[in-house]
């Protein structure tokens, strides 16, 4: 049962966050077309960025109690955020680039 608990927490967590970070960083990407049809690289940012916070915050203070709860080691957790930033900017660099 707090399997299940945790997976419908997890579902509502990526839901509400996404959406809440979509909608901000959502309206940036409409200065021009060709921001705006790349602009799904920024969802996988917001989707990779939400797993991090998740692993190495929210994960503790779940239902679940079970075994294998641990942090992702630095290193990951560094290129994991570095590729979400870069996820982020390179809709604007593909703009200049094909402008």
């Amino acid at each position: 049962m707090r399997t299940s608990l945790e997976l419908f927490r997890i579902i509502i967590i990526f839901m509400v966050l996404g959406a809440l970070g979509w909608g901000v960083i959502g309206n940036v990407y409409t200065i021009n077309e060709t921001t705006e049809s790349y602009s799904w690289l920024s969802g996988i940012a917001i989707f990779i960025l939400l797993f991090v916070l998740y692993r190495n915050k929210l994960q503790f203070s779940g239902w679940y109690k079970g075994k294998g709860k641990a942090k992702l080691p630095k290193s990951v957790t560094g290129t994991l955020i570095l590729s979400s930033i870069l996820l982020i900017i390179l809709p604007f660099a593909i703009s200049s680039l094909l402008s």
